[in-house]
């Protein structure tokens, strides 16, 4: 049976996916119009420094705090502090070097090749990528969370 639509319906109906395609479509032409410059590698080695200032003056802070609270100087609990430091970082493992990572992951993408899970043109195109550093790692943009030293699942 072929049910006619009231064109309260049709109207109601052209009219959400006109709402849904122009919430689709303007953020894509958003982006596309995007025209700012994208952040140069000069930029990301000023906003280093500055994330590294930003963890100083906060550490600095901490540590004031920390000795007006226990009724001691600041430079007591500063040193108190880095002591600290140094104990917890040797204690965590030594992490590979650029150079041990990228040799790495060549290897793990040799062997996908040889598995016949990527290409060798696909394999290259990863490796370049890393060796630009496009994706995220110690050091790197987007860095969140460390090298876990396996290459197994």
């Amino acid at each position: 049976m072929i049910r006619k639509m009231s064109r309260k319906h049709l109207l109601a109906g052209l009219a959400a996916a006109g709402v849904l395609g122009v919430g689709i479509a303007a953020p894509t032409v958003a982006l596309a119009d995007d025209k700012s410059p994208s952040p140069s590698a000069s930029t990301s080695t000023d906003q280093g420094k500055d994330r590294q200032q930003q963890r100083a003056d906060r550490q600095q802070e901490f540590a004031e705090a920390l000795a007006k609270e226990l009724g001691v100087s600041t430079d007591k609990v500063t040193a108190a502090l880095e002591k600290l430091r140094e104990q917890h970082q040797g204690d965590r493992p030594q992490r590979p070097s650029t150079e041990d990572r990228q040799a790495m992951l060549k290897e793990r993408l040799d062997q996908a090749v040889k598995d016949g899970k990527l290409t060798q043109e696909q394999a290259d195109a990863v490796l370049k990528a890393a060796e630009a550093g496009v994706f995220p790692g110690p050091g790197g943009r987007g860095h969140h969370g460390g090298w876990t030293g396996t290459t197994d699942k």
